[in-house]
């Protein structure tokens, strides 16, 4: 078994992108859901609500990020400063503290979204612990664990049964595995991969229920029937969800720093 595909999305719900490496640090993959879009209520926003942003992609500059929309019309934004605004914001159950990015920014997202949203990132106080009993671990404005993985052959097995065929980005993963059966990691404990700076351990947490969102469009936020309607059909469980992937988190809170890279072989313990 292999890592055969990596990605990263650098904002909440917005469009991501194809790797060659992740590195890794305490949060997560670096790089990786370090902004968010929340609106006037500080709660958090994602294509569930707001399918326009589908279409808004987000890659990491030297300085911060630099938006795009569906036209071409980019907008250039700084990482907040240790003199940006504190603003308190809430990710599902998690109310934590995150830098405002500015006005200007947020007048370019609320006009792309028609809605009247802000954008948030990750500064040094940000904290945000994992549930018991990994409380002494941390997720970045992810749904729910720092990463999250899916085997190769659980799409392929899944678009032998569609008509028009799905790309992984409707899932959103951080890393792709190959090498293994169809959904193999429903039942996965240990996942490590050997990477080029030793091995990196994770806990298989949980399996991912999926929401709305592999439903949209990953660019044009439309709604579809498939490919949900096709896993209803054979990957629906007894609590009535549906599940595609497993969360991952380090399997401990001092695990070393390292670099994950395309073909790095995995271990299943």
């Amino acid at each position: 078994m292999e890592i055969s595909a990596l990605y990263h999305f650098p904002v909440k719900s917005l469009q991501g992108h194809k790797s060659r490496s992740l590195a890794l640090d305490t949060y997560g993959a670096v790089n990786d859901r370090r902004w968010m879009l929340v609106d006037t209520d500080n709660q958090f926003v994602t294509q569930r609500r707001t399918r326009a942003m589908a279409q808004l992609k987000a890659t990491v500059t030297a300085t911060g990020l630099q938006l795009e929309n569906a036209s071409g019309e980019r907008f250039e934004v700084n990482q907040p400063g240790a003199d940006s605004e504190l603003r308190s914001v809430r990710v599902w159950g998690d109310d934590v503290t995150a830098r405002d990015a500015g006005d200007a920014v947020a007048q370019w997202l609320s006009d792309q979204l028609q809605s009247s949203v802000r954008l948030v990132a990750q500064g040094e106080e940000f904290q945000r612990p994992l549930e018991a009993p990994r409380q002494d671990r941390q997720v970045s404005f992810a749904d729910a664990a720092p990463l999250l993985v899916i085997s190769q052959a659980s799409l392929d097995d899944l678009n032998s049964r569609l008509t028009e065929p799905v790309s992984m980005l409707r899932f959103r993963p951080n890393l792709v595995v190959s090498g293994c059966k169809p959904f193999a990691e429903d039942d996965w404990k240990t996942l490590i991969v050997h990477t080029h700076d030793g091995p990196v351990t994770f806990d298989c947490t949980h399996p991912c229920a999926r929401c709305a969102i592999p439903g949209l469009h990953p660019f044009t936020g439309r709604a579809q029937k498939e490919p949900l309607k096709t896993l209803a059909s054979y990957r629906r469980w007894e609590d009535g969800q549906i599940y595609f992937g497993m969360n991952l988190a380090p399997a401990t809170a001092d695990q070393p720093k390292a670099t994950i890279h395309l073909g790095d072989p995995v271990e299943i313990r």
